[in-house]
This record gives C-alpha cells, sequence and structure tokens, in this order.
C-alpha cells in the first residue's frame, strides 16, 4: 500500500512538472514599439538617420537587391549571432541594419510616442463624441422621441 502511494505521489508530482510548462507556453505577451522590452521591425521612414551598429548590412541567405534593406531593434547579442536569430524576426533573406539601442530609445520611441499620442486623443475625441450622442439618443433628444432605435 506504502508503495501504492509513493508511486501516485511520484505520478502526481510528473504530471504536474509536465502540465505548468504546457501551459506557460499558451501564455502571449504584446508589445509594441516604445514599450521596455519591444525588438523588432521599425519602420524608419520620417524619422532621423538611424545610428546602426554595423556599417553594412548583415545578409544571412541570397537577397534580392531590389527589396529595401529593413531596420530591426534586437537584443544584445541577436546581432552578432544573427544566423541563429533571424528567422525569430523572418527576416534571414533581408539585408538587415541593426539599430543601436540608444538611437532607438533617445530619437525614435519618443516620436513614435508622439505622433501615436495625436492618433489616441482624436480616437478618445470621437469616442467621447459618439458616446455624447448614444446617451442623447437614448434620452429621445435627436427629434426621433426614441423611435428606431
Amino acid at each position: 500500500m506504502t508503495r501504492l502511494l509513493i508511486a501516485a505521489a511520484v505520478a502526481a508530482a510528473c504530471a504536474t512538472t509536465i502540465a505548468i510548462p504546457a501551459l506557460a507556453a499558451d501564455v502571449g505577451v504584446s508589445l509594441s514599439i516604445g514599450q521596455p522590452g519591444f525588438y523588432g521591425r521599425l519602420d524608419i521612414g520620417g524619422y532621423p538617420q538611424p545610428q546602426v551598429i554595423y556599417r553594412q548590412p548583415t545578409i544571412i541567405e541570397r537577397v534580392p537587391m531590389d527589396r529595401p534593406p529593413i531596420y530591426l531593434h534586437v537584443p544584445p547579442g541577436h546581432a552578432k549571432h544573427w544566423n541563429k536569430h533571424c528567422r525569430e524576426y523572418n527576416a534571414c533573406g533581408e539585408r538587415v541594419y541593426f539599430v543601436q539601442d540608444n538611437w532607438y530609445h533617445r530619437e525614435y520611441v519618443p516620436r513614435y510616442q508622439q505622433q501615436r499620442g495625436d492618433r489616441r486623443d482624436d480616437r478618445r475625441d470621437e469616442s467621447r463624441n459618439d458616446h455624447r450622442d448614444d446617451q442623447k439618443g437614448r434620452r429621445g433628444d435627436d427629434h426621433d422621441h426614441g423611435r428606431n432605435h
């Protein structure tokens, strides 16, 4: 009986250690440009000339030269060992420039957030107006007197 209890406890412990990583794999985190920990492709159009880690683009696979290069913000070490990490960014067949971290935080992020902030304010004003219109319609002040809603 004791052996059976020990075997059941070991089986339960194994099942728990197997189940926890499986559940953890389902957790997703979404980061966008400008948030701490964001790494990925940047749209450089309209921004100051980026400061890059290497003067020449990094190329892992054959690249069509008619496509423009891409700019990436990557964690330390990814640029150095790009052949190991290019698939994570879907960029093995691209000419890649890696932007310097200090340029990204000093130049790119503030301007990006400023541009996005203006849009958020516009949306906030629009949603506020939509909300007022909804309230107005519910009160019957829209000359329809509550009909056809």
